[in-house]
């Protein structure tokens, strides 16, 4: 009678150090929060966040810069940065921009820029920075890609809008494709994560 009594417990006693064995080897070997910092900020707002890229760094194909010069992400290492690809033909684009340009104004600086890079056709570059200034006043600088393997081939897009979230070090944390309220709280609270860490 003893024997039986004491089987369930012995049971549980095993099954609770077999927990504590599986938490403290997952805990070793990091758990998802280590091996990807930012994955707490995927809800909300930002639930569409993707990281299947997250620890890389871009292509190095250059883009012209708000001067008209040509420039590569390496010019933009030391600060974060959030890249958008966009164009003038693309509705979601039109409507993801004023909150790209409010997210500037808030926390644009030397630590952090928002920068914006049309793929339309370098012959509309004078359109593109018109339509720029209309959506955003004059918060955002005028990138633009000199073709189409810039956003496919060096960021890896699939459509635009396509928001791409570096560090200081030019690596990639994590990218949302389709529009969002990048001026939102969720939004704002991630930018300012990465721009702490």
């Amino acid at each position: 009678m003893a024997r039986i009594r004491t089987r369930p417990f012995i049971i549980a006693m095993l099954l609770g150090l077999a927990g504590t064995i599986v938490y403290v080897l997952g805990s070793a070997a990091g758990g998802p929060d280590e091996q990807i910092p930012f994955l707490r900020f995927a809800q909300g707002d930002l639930s569409g966040l993707e990281f299947t890229y997250a620890g890389t760094a871009p292509g190095g194909q250059d883009f012209i810069g708000p001067d008209d010069q040509p420039m590569s992400m390496a010019d933009l290492q030391g600060k974060v940065v959030l890249v958008n690809l966009w164009a003038t033909w693309c509705a979601p684009c039109e409507k993801e921009m004023p909150t790209l340009g409010a997210l500037q104004t808030a926390r644009g600086g030397e630590n952090f820029e928002v920068v914006a890079i049309s793929v339309d056709d370098l012959e509309i570059r004078d359109s593109v920075k018109a339509r720029l200034t209309e959506w955003t006043g004059s918060a955002l600088g005028a990138y633009q890609a000199n073709d189409f393997d810039l956003a496919y081939v060096d960021f890896k897009a699939r459509g635009f809008p396509t928001s791409i979230l570096y560090n200081r070090n030019g690596i990639e944390i994590a990218r949302y494709s389709g529009e969002l309220d990048w001026a939102s709280y969720d939004a704002i609270a991630l930018i300012d994560a990465v721009i702490a860490s």
